[in-house]
């Protein structure tokens, strides 16, 4: 690993036209600064991703930093990136955390996030040996964009039970998410959902909608909470929810890939060397923070917008977002005080949130100019959406397969199948 950085100019300014590479600095109170500047952008959703899928805020958080440094170890400290929640698990952890009947939720779903972590590790091991080609044969941008926008779409309902749980309070937040992206310049601006969790939190204080006592009694200092996952062979119902967890894989793969691409692009074009060793970092920490309780890892936007914005692109800034992290993740109070968030905060940020990620997925088709005049590409999004949207099961043998699993299934068998038929006809 390349270490220690080199200075970038005089460690204070950033001329016009010029941009702080990966392995260099400014001087370390800015790098610091940067470093927390990181931290607030990953914030506002890494911790959602807990809040709303019941998992132990603190935990999330401390493995997210953890998930960080890994991956700038495996990186060899070339590629300036956060590892936060990844929003593709909400629905699968979801299922299975509501699930009757199997005595451990939580492990189930975890054993999800194990499984998803290694598949992801041993793609990036594939990728670092043969390249991301075949990547983009199986999943061209018109299959990989319905199946992001499929699992935003498919948490529709979940945003509107938590909604109407609390409808004033919730119209807040939604109205302050909505204001802030626009009113805000800068990172402000890109923390528009964090902006309307602190508005909607205080307008909940407000209404009495809050219990504060669970922080009064927790301890400032201390280990999160650890949960081991379930053990599939010893309770087959483990096994059912699998189905449900392994699109996330393809998600997380378009994900990673489309930021190291973009770091790429703004940077060195060097960097797309390190797509493998990324995918395995990511799978790496994905296992990790799954096997102790926390959610699954991704590559974050928020913090590349940052990265943009500031054309800083300096990893030592993350080494300091990762360490701040764990530290953040060691204070149970900080953990209850996330935990007190009210459903009605939740329902109104999810409303915005959970349409965005879908909206992410039509980026990716608006990106990549998919002609939507071709049938190949109009049954391939209109089947999967239409599946993932109104959450199609199917069951075999003690499996079930939710709408994302199925959408996901749809989405890529349908495409290559018509893709295949027209070629061979001629009418492609």
């Amino acid at each position: 690993m390349t270490l220690p950085w080199t200075v970038h100019g005089d460690g204070k300014n950033v001329a016009p036209g010029e941009v702080v590479a990966p392995g260099e600095r400014l001087s370390w109170p800015r790098t610091i600064g940067l470093g927390a500047q990181h931290v607030v952008a990953m914030f506002g959703a890494t911790f959602l991703v807990p809040i709303l899928t019941g998992f132990p805020p603190a935990t999330t958080l401390f493995f997210s930093g953890i998930g960080t440094i890994l991956f700038l170890v495996i990186t060899k400290n070339r590629v300036p990136s956060y590892l936060g929640s990844s929003f593709a698990f909400i629905a699968p952890i979801s299922v299975a955390m509501g699930a009757k009947g199997i005595g451990d939720p939580m492990g189930a779903a975890l054993f999800g996030i194990v499984v998803v972590g290694v598949l992801l590790a041993l793609v990036g091991l594939l990728v670092q040996w043969v390249g991301t080609r075949w990547i983009d044969v199986l999943m061209p941008p018109v299959v990989a964009g319905a199946i992001v926008a499929l699992i935003g779409f498919n948490l529709a309902p979940a945003a509107k039970n938590n909604f109407m749980l609390a409808p004033l309070t919730a119209l807040i937040t939604l109205a302050a998410v909505i204001i802030a992206s626009v009113a805000f310049r800068g990172i402000l601006g890109r923390m528009s959902i964090l902006v309307g969790v602190v508005i909607g939190y205080v307008a909940a204080a407000i209404q009495g909608e809050i219990d504060f006592a669970r922080i009064e009694d927790a301890a400032w200092i201390g280990l999160p909470t650890f949960h081991l996952p379930a053990n599939p062979f010893a309770d087959a119902a483990v096994w059912g929810f699998l189905p449900a967890f392994l699109p996330v894989v393809l998600v997380l793969i378009a994900e990673n890939v489309g930021h190291i691409k973009g770091v790429a692009q703004m940077t060195d074009p060097s960097v797309n060397r390190s797509t493998g060793r990324a995918l395995f970092a990511d799978g790496l920490a994905t296992t990790i923070a799954g096997f102790f309780g926390g959610s699954g890892t991704t590559t974050y936007g928020e913090n590349i917008g940052v990265m943009a914005a500031t054309r800083i692109y300096s990893t030592a800034a993350y080494w300091v977002a990762g360490i701040v992290a764990v530290l953040l993740g060691l204070s149970p109070k900080f953990g209850e005080v996330i935990n007190t968030i009210p459903a009605g905060v939740l329902g109104g940020v999810t409303t915005a949130l959970y349409g965005l990620i879908g909206i992410i997925g039509v980026k990716i088709w608006l990106d990549n100019k998919v002609d939507f005049s071709k049938p190949v590409n109009q049954f391939t999004a209109a089947t999967a959406l239409i599946i993932g949207i109104a959450d199609f099961t199917f069951a075999v043998g003690g499996v079930s397969f939710n709408g994302i699993a199925l959408g996901t299934i749809a989405a890529i068998v349908i495409y290559h199948l018509m893709n295949g038929i027209a070629k061979a006809r001629g009418t492609d």
